[in-house]
């Protein structure tokens, strides 16, 4: 638990809210009547934002009125966005002050009775057995050590034949991480593994990979706009509301590292069987 507990601090600001309620009114959009667009260059907290997010729904085999449960929700982002095409979502997130966001923003994008967010940790799922018809983690596994205890919770309480799909961070080579990065002030609270220990930990889970792809032109690219559009025009709304002063480097050594072949943007996409 003081590792979980170290991991939802690295995340807690204080007066986030605060922050992204008068970032909104500073871009012209009115806080009271948002939608998941005013949103999402802050809320899509992970390469790519919302295009990864679309791209990883093309193998989620979506269905309007499934339930999905979103492991580490983060401010509810994705959540939002599948909340938004017909799906009933559950985030859940060790940080107090993200699942307080959340709520907060879902309300105000009239989303609150398609999706709900409460405090919990992926290795104690607060649910029952076969309640979810489908699960996602987006950038979250890099914090979380022991993925195959995270893993067994989810295959746990979604129903058989429900997809798992997960895109993160993987290692794909040799080499020193330099901190911090996006997840993780240092090394202690990082924990960056290749796929293939996802696929073992996912097949000893009880799941069946069935869907793999490496996004690292993608994220490269897209990191790169991001870069050069923050310099160019220091937007008001995006992802530096949620990392802080720190962005920028975070930024560059994430980008370095998938540059340098070091790390890699991994969809992979899980069968319950």
């Amino acid at each position: 638990m003081k590792l979980e507990n170290q991991v939802a601090e690295h995340y807690t600001q204080g007066a986030l809210e605060q922050k992204i309620m008068g970032a909104l009114q500073a871009a012209g959009k009115d806080a009271e009547v948002l939608r998941s667009e005013d949103l999402a260059p802050l809320d899509e907290f992970h390469i790519g934002g919302l295009e990864s997010t679309e791209a990883l729904a093309e193998f989620m085999d979506l269905r309007a009125g499934m339930h999905l449960l979103d492991v580490g929700c983060g401010i509810g982002g994705p959540a939002r966005y599948f909340a938004g095409r017909g799906c009933q979502v559950t985030g859940v997130d060790l940080a107090e002050e993200f699942i307080a966001v959340a709520e907060s923003l879902t309300r105000r994008a009239r989303l609150e009775q398609s999706a709900t967010f409460r405090r919990a940790s992926g290795l104690e799922l607060p649910f029952d057995a076969d309640t979810f018809d489908g699960a996602y983690e987006i950038h979250v596994g890099m914090n979380i050590a022991d993925k195959l205890g995270v893993f067994r919770e989810v295959r746990r309480v979604v129903k058989k034949g429900a997809r798992f799909s997960i895109f993160d961070i993987m290692r794909s080579g040799e080499g020193a991480i330099n901190f911090p990065v996006p997840w993780a002030q240092k090394e202690e609270t990082s924990f960056v593994v290749s796929a293939e220990d996802y696929r073992k930990a996912l097949r000893a889970a009880g799941f069946r990979v069935d869907h793999e792809r490496s996004r690292r032109q993608f994220s490269l690219e897209f990191m790169q706009r991001l870069m050069a559009r923050a310099a160019a025009e220091k937007p008001v709304l995006g992802l530096h509301i949620l990392m802080g002063q720190q962005a920028p480097q975070m930024l560059q050594n994430v980008m370095a590292a998938i540059a340098s072949g070091v790390l890699e943007p991994i969809e992979i996409v899980a069968i319950a069987e």
